[in-house]
Order: structure tokens, then sequence, then C-alpha cells
């Protein structure tokens, strides 16, 4: 994920509240993975949206999933530092 001032504030503003979260869920963090209909749904969109067939509302849909995966990048990555480990 690449290192913006918004991602720099972004993570700054939700750092106390995973210091909550993580000691509890670190794992749990590190592990999750969509279901697999979900998963199913992200990549027919992704697919279409490199064909540049996507409707607006699936545009829609798609960049919500983009902005959720990026966020769970980012506790991911946290959970990581928290937990000291480097996978």
């Amino acid at each position: 994920m690449a290192t913006t001032p918004e991602t720099i504030a972004f993570e700054r503003g939700i750092r106390p509240i995973l210091q909550i979260v993580l000691p509890d869920k670190g794992d749990a963090v590190l592990n999750f993975h969509p279901d697999p209909t979900l998963q199913e749904r992200i990549e027919e969109l992704a697919a279409k949206s490199t064909e540049g067939a996507l409707t607006d509302q699936e545009r829609a849909e798609y960049e919500g999933y983009v902005r959720a995966n990026k966020f769970i990048a980012l506790l991911q990555r946290q959970a990581r530092q928290f937990l000291g480990t480097t996978s």
C-alpha cells in the first residue's frame, strides 16, 4: 500500500482503536479471508472492470470492495506489526 498523506493520517486516526482490538483479535485479523461467494463476486466485478464493462451501479459496488480491501490490508499490516510477525 502506498504511503500518502491520506494513508498516514488514516493510520494515525485508527491506531488508538487498533491498540484496543488487536491484542485480542490480531490473529483473527491476520487470518481473515472473505467468504467464497463474496470473493467470486469481487472477481466477477474485477474482470468486468478490466474489460470496461461495468454498469454505474457495479462500478460503485466494486469501488466499495476495493476500499474495503485496502482497509483490510491496512488492518492486517498493523496486526503483523503489533504481533511482531513478518508473514
